[in-house]
């Protein structure tokens, strides 16, 4: 193996490291009522280049949720990279990702099931962004067929610490 050389992509991850606690809403379309959640999420260092973000809080009908991503960085591909699973579903999400030039904000693109539960899959995007040290939010939007984004979620985090 080579040895492991860290670049400034490990260093933006390691700020996620910390204890938050989110609140977040979604709306899956039109004529869709809005739904909102809190949710505590430790992040933890795995090493100098990875992180895991680990989430808990409930659906919106009441049921305990579990989440997890990892996140790190790719040299070689010059990309991010990662995964995402949740307990309300059984698709292992598969991130590829890129930092905007400012260096705030983080979208991470995956394929998954397309809303229509028609067996297809959709284009998404998660999309970190810090707002400062102690807060950021994560929103995910969908591509639509038109090939337009699609907001649907959006949590934002305040370091508890």
């Amino acid at each position: 193996m080579q040895a492991l050389k860290k670049t400034q992509e490990h260093a933006w991850l390691q700020q996620l490291v910390g204890e938050w606690r989110g609140e977040g809403s979604c709306s899956m379309g039109p004529g869709q009522p809005e739904q909102s959640w809190t949710v505590e999420e430790s992040v933890r260092a795995i090493g100098e280049v990875w992180v895991q973000c680990e989430s808990h809080g409930h659906m919106p009908d009441g049921s305990p949720s579990v989440m997890l991503i990892t996140l790190g960085y790719d040299p070689d591909k010059q990309r991010f990279t990662g995964t995402f699973v949740g307990s309300m579903m059984t698709y292992l999400w598969v991130y590829e990702g890129s930092l905007d030039p400012g260096g705030r904000v983080l979208t991470l693109d995956a394929q998954g099931p397309s809303m229509a539960c028609d067996g297809t899959l959709a284009k998404y995007q998660d999309i970190v962004e810090f707002r400062d040290a102690d807060e950021r939010s994560l929103s995910s939007q969908i591509q639509l067929p038109d090939g337009t984004w699609h907001q649907f979620m959006t949590t934002r985090y305040r370091r508890e610490r």
